[in-house]
């Protein structure tokens, strides 16, 4: 508990002094009337000193996590305690104590200054000007507390820059762009208090990467007609393997009604994989060559609950080949229809800007991001929902079938770029 008393002309003076430096929330103990000693009586009025008490300052509630796990960010704050943040000594509060008991001195020496004989008589100017020494002596004491409060706050926030600074590094040692970065960082920036602790600002960013991300956007069976999955992206992300992933998780685990199309006939390898899946699964493959034969396959083979549709992995500068994809995915109509770009975790950032520039400009997509067990970074995957707005839907780890496929999380992701467990 702080105890402190406070001076003032009056008793309602006193208290508003003792709520300004300690808040809205002190404790008045004790209220006491001031009267001044040997002659000053004559020409002073008295004065009222409040003791006022308050609780030390609370640690902060930590923000809520979104779900019931709490976040474990023992490695970000191992290396954090190893860089722990000490504020330097400040000479200027050396300086400021010397000066208060100075002060403290100085009115000592007027307010017990001894009566001599004869002074009855002294001129009431000078009282008057012994009177006047102690009211600055007592204003530059209020001065001095209120320049003292201030350097604390600014030692305060010093200390809370100090753990986001720290953050900061975390997140871009984990390629989150730096843009994004700062502006995380600042959003947290105006919902932190005093003396935050390290703790607390690791869950407010948590949760706000945690929002940012968002739920995953998953594969809609709730459906009346077929649904047609189409599965873009460029050559070597794993596309066919996620599909025969994605095929086997809805024959298996949802029990669907699942077909598969290919129109990669750039790649037999690719038509020849994605045969040994369906006949593992039982399911059909067809192949076509244009959206004429796709049309014709949805009116000879209703009656499936998904069909997914392999693309061919080309290079969409070339402004035939994007006609071509634009016009298989209009054979389906929107509320038919859902998109899917499959894109490697391990591609560079630039690649993955340039790449999902292209196909922004053919459809509206959803993400799917490859090979997680290849990368120790997986800011990517943070940086283009952010570029582009397209929902998180599905990630893979590995090329087990039909493992290694799981929904977008949320709060795994955040841990990971904070350098908790995932």
């Amino acid at each position: 508990m702080i105890i402190k008393k406070y001076i003032g002309k009056t008793e309602e003076e006193a208290i508003s002094l003792a709520k300004a430096d300690l808040g809205e929330g002190v404790s008045i103990m004790n209220t006491k009337e001031v009267n001044p000693h040997g002659i000053f009586k004559l020409f002073r009025k008295p004065s009222f000193e409040v003791t006022a008490a308050v609780d030390e300052i609370k640690k902060e509630e930590p923000v809520t996590a979104v779900k019931e796990e709490t976040p474990d960010f023992s490695k970000l704050q191992q290396v954090l305690n190893e860089k722990q943040f000490v504020p330097a000594p400040d000479s200027k509060a050396a300086q400021k104590e010397a000066e208060r008991e100075r002060l403290i001195k100085s009115s000592q020496i007027i307010e017990d200054e001894p009566a001599q004989d004869g002074e009855d008589k002294e001129d009431n100017n000078g009282i008057e000007q012994k009177l006047n020494t102690l009211q600055d002596l007592l204003e530059k004491q209020m001065v001095l507390s209120r320049e003292e409060e201030k350097d604390e706050k600014e030692r305060v926030v010093d200390k809370n820059q100090a753990y986001l600074d720290l953050i900061r590094k975390q997140l871009i040692q984990n390629e989150v762009e730096e843009t994004y970065v700062n502006q995380i960082i600042e959003e947290i920036e105006g919902t932190l208090g005093h003396n935050s602790t390290l703790d607390n600002i690791l869950a407010g960013v948590y949760q706000k990467i945690v929002l940012k991300i968002g739920s995953p956007h998953l594969i809609d069976l709730k459906t009346k007609h077929t649904k047609y999955i189409f599965f873009i992206g460029p050559t070597g992300v794993g596309k066919t393997t996620t599909i025969a992933k994605i095929a086997s998780m809805m024959k298996l685990a949802n029990k669907s009604n699942v077909a598969l199309v290919t129109s990669d006939t750039y790649r037999i390898a690719a038509v020849e994989q994605l045969k040994i899946y369906a006949n593992i699964l039982g399911i059909p493959l067809n192949v076509v060559y244009t959206a004429e034969e796709l049309a014709k396959l949805m009116e000879e083979q209703p009656g499936y609950d998904l069909v997914l549709v392999d693309t061919a992995g080309r290079s969409h500068n070339n402004e035939e080949q994007k006609e071509d994809l634009v016009q298989l995915l209009k054979t389906i109509p929107e509320n038919e229809r859902e998109i899917f770009l499959v894109l490697s975790a391990t591609t560079k950032y630039q690649d993955l800007v340039r790449i999902t520039g292209i196909y922004s400009e053919i459809c509206k997509y959803n993400l799917i991001f490859t090979k997680l067990d290849e990368t120790d970074t997986i800011g990517n995957i943070f940086n283009i929902h952010i570029l582009t707005g397209a929902p998180l839907s599905y990630i893979t780890e590995g090329q087990n079938v039909p493992n290694d496929i799981s929904k977008i999380d949320a709060q795994k992701i955040a841990k990971q770029l904070l350098g908790g467990n995932g």
